[in-house]
């Protein structure tokens, strides 16, 4: 049972508001305003923020397929996985990703999950050898 492993892309946005966090935080500590909380407050934040980009990334093996973004990780079997549609943005429900233009992921009747591999087309090509019944849906 070997693990194919895909990382996470990361977007601009990620970055950007990582950078714009930390530019912050460091401006609060030379401010004559600084503030205890609000430094204490942005360290937390970014700290999250390094775990996600650190820890975000998607697996396969014969059966299933794994995620995990920060404290966010499961597993879907194969069988459960409806389609995927490749290339769209989704900004609500269940999203261990930190780019746009991922792949959402259907599966039981009623779940979907949006990830972000770094290619979109490798992840469906070994899912697909894994598991040919898949449909791969065109984006809207």
């Amino acid at each position: 049972m070997t693990l194919k492993k895909f990382k996470a892309r990361k977007g601009k946005l990620f970055i950007s508001l990582s950078g714009i966090l930390l530019g912050l935080l460091i401006y609060s500590f030379f401010s004559d305003k600084f503030s205890i909380v609000f430094a204490f407050s942005m360290l937390i934040v970014l700290a999250h923020l390094v775990h996600l980009y650190l820890t975000t990334s998607y697996a396969l093996d014969s059966t299933k397929f794994y995620y995990r973004s920060g404290f966010i990780n499961g597993e879907i079997p194969f069988r459960e996985i409806k389609s995927l549609e490749p290339n769209i943005n989704k900004w609500t429900g269940l999203k261990p990703a930190l780019a746009s233009k991922g792949i959402l992921i259907r599966y039981n009747k009623f779940d979907e999950i949006y990830i972000a591999p770094k290619n979109n087309q490798e992840f469906i090509n070994s899912i697909l050898s894994l598991n040919p019944s898949i449909k791969v849906l065109k984006a809207e």
